[in-house]
């Protein structure tokens, strides 16, 4: 709206000033009195926001170390998954092996009941020539009448040599048979054993890691968690204090406008300190250069705009006072040069 109205009472114009002191007076009293609360949440609020910057660079921090933590921890479970197969196969290798213990060991015991078995007939047989002692070629040439007797002799002779002989390599063998049996045995049993071994101490590597891999994760994402609730609160607290600087802005500047309306006898639609600015608060004043006019000083076109009728300066309080809160609501106080 057009700067000042027709009149030129300098009353008037020393009134306008008047309100623009004393709105600036009101503003710095009603300052003081909230300053100190203000600056301190304004502090506040800094501090806070350092803090909450510290807390998210940690946050994120740790965020990426709950993930390795969590990619180590799949990592060591797919590890398990493989070894428990591995595991389970070595099982069955090791029941399979032990299945062949207990067949070599039940063939090692049947060897060494044949050994014992030709032991004895060994043993019968010496006990037999040392009794009856061994026969010889001249023995039974002399023994034999004849020539069909002493060809029978000499075989009966020969076969009792080659039984002799069979007898001896039969216990050599077995004997033999035994020594292997033992030989594999005990190899199977080491193999057992040392699969055995092995097994277990694979079962305890996976399960150490596994432990070790959830429980780092666990730690990591309670840290996260408690970072996360940290930064959620403090970013309240932040919010909350906003609002009151916000708050204590707005009650100062209300308390300083009530407290010139009370001086100047307001209220207006608008801030008063405008409306002593622009007409000193007279509704019938008229601005010749402009045409503004009315308490509010409205240009005739923006009053014709909002539905005024006739000219400002003519119309009623009431209508002014409606009009120029439109104007108000709608362009605030940059509609006035005063504002």
């Amino acid at each position: 709206m057009a700067r000042g109205f027709a009149t030129t009472a300098a009353g008037r114009v020393r009134l306008a000033a008047l309100a623009c002191a004393l709105l600036a007076l009101s503003v710095g009293l009603g300052g003081v009195a909230g300053a100190a609360s203000i600056d301190t949440l304004q502090q506040k609020v800094s501090a806070a926001r350092e803090e909450a910057g510290s807390l998210a660079s940690r946050l994120q921090s740790a965020q990426v170390e709950v993930a390795a933590a969590e990619g180590e921890a799949a990592a060591a479970a797919d590890r398990e998954k493989k070894l428990s197969v591995l595991l389970a196969t070595g099982e069955e290798k090791a029941a399979r092996l032990a299945g062949e213990v207990r067949r070599t060991q039940r063939e090692l015991d049947a060897a060494k009941a044949r050994l014992r078995r030709a032991r004895r007939a060994l043993a019968d047989r010496l006990v037999a020539l040392y009794e009856n002692g061994a026969p010889s070629a001249a023995s039974v040439i002399l023994a034999s009448d004849d020539l069909d007797e002493l060809a029978a002799r000499s075989e009966y002779l020969e076969r009792i040599q080659q039984s002799d002989a069979d007898l001896a390599e039969r216990v050599a063998e077995v004997r033999r048979s035994v020594t292997r049996a033992l030989q594999r045995v005990a190899a199977l049993k080491a193999r057992v054993d040392a699969y055995d071994e092995r097994l277990a101490a694979a079962r305890a590597e996976v399960a150490s890691v596994r432990v070790d891999a959830e429980a780092s994760a666990a730690h990591l994402q309670s840290l996260a968690a408690a970072r996360s609730a940290s930064l959620a609160s403090l970013e309240s607290k932040i919010g909350g204090w906003v609002e009151d600087i916000e708050a204590a802005e707005a009650a100062s500047r209300a308390e300083a406008e009530g407290t010139v309306e009370r001086w100047l006898g307001g209220p207006y639609s608008i801030p008063t300190y405008i409306v002593m600015c622009e007409s000193g608060g007279n509704y019938g004043a008229l601005n010749p250069s402009s045409g503004a006019g009315g308490a509010y000083q409205i240009l005739p076109s923006t009053w014709e705009l909002y539905g005024g009728k006739g000219e400002p300066q003519n119309a009623s309080k009431s209508e002014q006072d409606r009009i120029a809160a439109e104007i108000w609501a709608d362009s605030g106080s940059s509609a006035w040069v005063c504002g």
